[in-house]
This record gives structure tokens, C-alpha cells and sequence, in this order.
């Protein structure tokens, strides 16, 4: 007859493998979620690019105003750079050249910092967008937020809480 603690042990050693199969899985769906996200974004480039193209000026007039000055020229070529879904932020790049959901994250942390009200967590900023606070929800607004920090566009000066970075701060709205 097997002994009481070696049943448990049993037990502990088959919810521990479990818990690791689980863990790899979801690290893979994350993965799989992040490539799936990317080439989401990456389709609706190409749509609104498509459109500009397609629009009745033909789209000679986004061309004309990227190529009116230095700083704008300077800024399409960041914002061009090779397979980068967030430029590089740099003086003069608009908000525009972002997707929806950056640009929704820009203008809640625009909207605090008008207020004085502070940084934001990304639980804080789930709850703004009328999104459930789980933990892929905020993991998918984490993974945002750190690329518009690693990109110049927010500051994170505490873990885990966002602000505008210190050239948007003053433009007070998207431009």
C-alpha cells in the first residue's frame, strides 16, 4: 500500500508538469498573438496606404506636405524606416503616422497630462478603453506602451506607469 505522502508527492509532481505544459503553451499563443497582431497592422497599413493612392487628388498632397520642409522630411524617412510599426519619435512627426491604438493610448496619457493628473498604469488605461482588466487585455497594452517608451513617445520614470514623453508633453494633443 503507497504511503499518504507518497501519493501526494504523485499528485504535486502531475499539477507541476501540467502547470509547465501550460506556461510553454501560452507562451506560444503569446507569440503566435504578437505575430498575428503584427501582420494585422501591417494589412491595415497597406489598406489606408492603398487609399491615399486610390483617393481622388491621388494622394499628391500627402506627398507635397512630407516633402515641404527638412523636419518633415526627415520625419517620413524615420517614420519609413524598414518593418517599424512605430517610428522613432522625432520633432514634427505627427500622431497620424501611428495606429489606432497607439494613438488612443497617446491621447488618454495627453488628456492626464493636460489635467496634471499623472501617469498612467496599462490596468488603468484597460479600464479607459472599456476593456476587461485581464491579464492579456493589459499584457497587450504592456506590450504597446514599451514599444512607444523604447520608440521616445512615452516615459515610463516608475515601472509600470506611463507618461507622455518629455517633447509631447507640451503639444498637448495629437498633431
Amino acid at each position: 500500500m503507497p504511503s499518504v505522502v507518497g501519493l501526494l508527492e504523485q499528485h504535486e509532481l502531475a499539477a507541476r508538469r501540467r502547470v509547465e505544459g501550460l506556461r510553454e503553451e501560452a507562451v506560444r499563443i503569446q507569440a503566435e498573438l504578437a505575430a498575428a497582431e503584427e501582420e494585422w497592422q501591417e494589412w491595415a497599413i497597406a489598406r489606408r496606404r492603398v487609399g491615399t493612392v486610390l483617393a481622388p487628388d491621388g494622394g499628391s498632397t500627402a506627398v507635397e506636405e512630407v516633402a515641404s520642409g527638412p523636419v518633415a522630411g526627415s520625419a517620413s524617412r524615420q517614420a519609413a524606416r524598414a518593418r517599424s510599426q512605430v517610428p522613432v519619435w522625432c520633432q514634427g512627426l505627427a500622431w497620424s503616422v501611428l495606429s489606432v491604438d497607439y494613438q488612443r493610448i497617446l491621447t488618454a496619457l495627453a488628456d492626464r497630462d493636460r489635467l496634471h493628473q499623472g501617469p498612467l498604469t496599462c490596468q488603468e488605461l484597460a479600464g479607459m478603453f472599456g476593456r476587461d482588466a485581464v491579464p492579456t487585455k493589459v499584457e497587450a497594452l504592456r506590450s504597446k506602451a514599451k514599444r512607444l517608451v523604447a520608440r521616445g513617445w512615452l516615459a515610463e520614470r516608475q515601472p509600470g506607469r506611463f507618461t507622455l514623453a518629455q517633447g509631447l508633453a507640451g503639444q498637448g494633443g495629437p498633431s
